[in-house]
């Protein structure tokens, strides 16, 4: 007598996928201001004088709370980073560069999750 094995085969819904489940969604309003007031960005532009002082960059950042982010200030072939806590979903936060006239022409700020993914990018001009 010959004896049948039966192997049950039990498919998964998506056990075969190959992607990895995605971070959570972060979105990102973002302005470059002369201030900040009450957590509002105050004198918004894309242009400002060479002897503006100090400029911000304002984000409202959705979906990232308990997470951080990072206003990577960069001009004429240097960055300088700064690393933000998110509290909560909304979120307000904010940095800011004291900018002498000398250092005066195009700035890009990129603001980056916590795993270095561009989530916007502003480009301003000083002078």
């Amino acid at each position: 007598m010959k004896k049948r094995f039966v192997v049950p085969i039990v498919i998964l819904a998506g056990a075969l996928a190959l992607t990895a489940t995605p971070a959570t969604a972060q979105s990102v309003e973002a302005q470059v201001a002369t201030a900040v007031v009450d957590r509002m960005p105050q004198g918004s532009a894309m242009s400002f004088p060479a002897d503006v002082g100090e400029l911000f960059v304002w984000s409202r950042v959705t979906d990232a709370g308990g997470t951080s982010i990072q206003h990577v200030w960069m001009h004429d072939g240097n960055e300088y980073p700064v690393t933000l806590a998110i509290g909560g979903s909304p979120w307000r936060t904010w940095s800011s560069k004291v900018i002498p006239p000398e250092w005066a022409g195009e700035w890009t700020v990129e603001i980056r999750a916590a795993n270095g993914t561009v989530l916007e990018t502003l480009t301003f001009t000083v002078g």
